[in-house]
């Protein structure tokens, strides 16, 4: 187990230079990776009861004893995000998929890799995994709502049908590991370890699979696209951080805001596109996988040697669920 443990920490440490590692070998051979797309469904559920393993009822406590930043982040995350994809689809007259795709990575909640980079970024990691898990449960009404009304002049949404593919690759899954780790703890606490191992295997099948069906796209779209990710992050970082500060929210709190705004959970988000869309449109989804994965731990890396001011943070040990799917 400690072989395995360490072989888990060692992935998930060098996630990113992973996930591009397995971009462009599908890239570059995409037949073998084309057969993988069928699970892609299957695969962000695995990531999702990952995260119900290592949920408690203490994630939420913040919500109750200090509402206000998880509130205030989650309004940003669910406002900042959408709005700034679909003025970029607009400003970069992106073809309709990839529009519909964008607007969909900016829709969906945050990814638990964040949980991680607040950590390193010596920010409110309660505050970080509070977000990301209350994101992530008002997601089924969320992200069908914003894409039916952001997305909908590009391609056609039905919001019932998103809200049960949310309600089944998120929720359920979710909840089975909560209840696993609530009745089996001891169970659980033994494997616990490995889940960030499998968490990232997951998410390197999915980004994987839609690069290789992506393939010809990526030469014809993918530096305008990477471009659009390029500005959502970045702008979604900077809004996060304003946003705290205007609300006048301590230095920790900031950070946290930061990161759980920019980051988002591009897993789910090529997962979505993947069944409800396209190909093509999850492309915005497989771009996020991969920068997400560079800007945070940047941010994190420059936040961690920047003084802050004194503040009492509420942190919390960090869940060892997936990188940001990719959260």
């Amino acid at each position: 187990m400690k072989q395995i443990s360490a072989i888990s920490q060692f992935a998930g440490k060098y996630f990113a230079v992973f996930v591009i590692l397995f971009a462009v070998i599908a890239f570059l051979i995409p037949e073998p990776f084309l057969p993988l797309g069928a699970y892609v469904t299957l695969l962000l559920g695995v990531v999702m009861f990952g995260m119900g393993l290592t949920l408690k009822p203490v994630d939420f406590k913040i919500v109750a004893t200090n509402p206000k930043p998880v509130i205030l982040g989650v309004i940003a995350q669910f406002m900042v995000m959408p709005l700034v994809a679909f003025g970029l689809a607009y400003l970069l007259n992106l073809p309709a998929e990839l529009a519909a795709g964008l607007v969909l990575l900016g829709s969906v909640p945050g990814g638990t890799a964040s949980n991680v980079m607040v950590y390193l970024a010596k920010g409110n990691v309660a505050l970080s995994v509070a977000m990301t898990s209350l994101s992530t449960l008002m997601a089924p009404i969320m992200t069908p709502l914003l894409l039916l009304l952001l997305a909908g002049q590009w391609l056609p949404v039905d919001p019932m049908t998103m809200f049960t593919s949310i309600f089944q690759v998120i929720i359920i899954p979710i909840a089975l590991g909560f209840i696993l780790q609530r009745f089996l703890p001891k169970a659980v606490e033994k494997t616990v370890e490995i889940v960030p191992l499998i968490s990232v295997l997951a998410i390197l099948i999915i980004v994987s699979s839609v690069t290789a069906a992506n393939a010809a796209n990526v030469i014809s779209s993918g530096v305008i696209i990477f471009v659009a990710v390029f500005l959502h992050n970045s702008i979604g970082l900077l809004l996060g951080y304003l946003v705290a500060m205007m609300m006048k929210l301590n230095e920790n709190d900031r950070r946290a805001i930061s990161l759980e705004v920019g980051m988002q959970n591009s897993g789910l988000a090529v997962a979505l596109a993947t069944a409800h869309f396209s190909p093509l449109a999850a492309l915005p989804g497989v771009w996020g996988a991969i920068w997400h994965n560079i800007s945070g731990p940047i941010l994190a890396t420059i936040w961690a040697k920047s003084p802050k001011e004194n503040t009492k943070d509420s942190s919390v040990i960090v869940k060892s669920g997936a990188p940001s799917v990719t959260k």
